[in-house]
């Protein structure tokens, strides 16, 4: 069975595509938006729908910005002044929620703060997705185009906190590239590994071997 490829608008056979962001490419099209760089399945950043390289590219056009932060796509989080902190709401000091959110939780929520107004500017809100409660600027980290608390920023599957600009990306959810993208989104073909599994063969293997015992 043959797909098109996004950027070339070509048939793609089974034999030279690989997938990324929901979708089958030909090798040499999926490139960075921005600088034309191949990029490697599962290793390169999202911004809507489109892949870009994760330095300097998704950094310098969608990175966090501010005083004392070094600059557009500079992942150095200098302390802000500090700013009132809404006690119902997560925060770096609260760790991790305690609850593992399911898929449908995060997709709610991920729509819940897609209806609040957008605020740009420090003491003003904006809603987490991983959790639907108030970002401040002192806590907030920012990628998939959100604003998040930073340990709110987790793998969709492993639960495992991500750093901005360093995830991967499904249908708007954030993944970790090792091993889960890679696991449950990766080429599928002959010699490439499992199902799914494009670049981490070993430890699929052994996570998925049957005990002997």
């Amino acid at each position: 069975m043959t797909s098109i490829c996004p950027r070339c608008d070509e048939t793609v056979f089974f034999a030279e595509k690989v997938s990324s962001l929901g979708k089958n490419w030909h090798r040499f099209c999926l490139k960075c938006e921005r600088c034309s760089k191949i990029l490697s399945p599962g290793s390169h950043a999202e911004h809507d729908g489109l892949p870009y390289c994760h330095k300097p590219c998704y950094g310098t056009l969608f990175g966090p910005k501010g005083v004392n932060i070094g600059g557009a796509g500079s992942y150095i989080y200098d302390t802000p002044p500090q700013t009132p902190v809404n006690k119902s709401c997560n925060s770096p000091s609260d760790g991790s929620p305690t609850t593992p959110w399911t898929n449908s939780q995060i997709s709610y929520n991920q729509r819940k703060a897609s209806t609040a107004p957008t605020r740009m500017f420090a003491g003003e809100t904006c809603l987490c997705p991983g959790c639907g409660k108030a970002v401040y600027f002192a806590e907030k980290v920012m990628s998939l185009g959100r604003d998040w608390h930073r340990p709110c920023l987790r793998c969709v599957r492993c639960k495992k906190t991500l750093t901005p600009g360093g995830h991967a990306e499904h249908e708007g959810s954030p993944y970790c590239h090792v091993p889960c993208y890679g696991y449950l989104f990766g080429p599928k073909g002959v010699n490439i590994g499992k199902v799914g599994c494009y670049i981490y063969e070993k430890e699929n293997a052994e996570n998925e071997m049957p005990s002997e015992h």
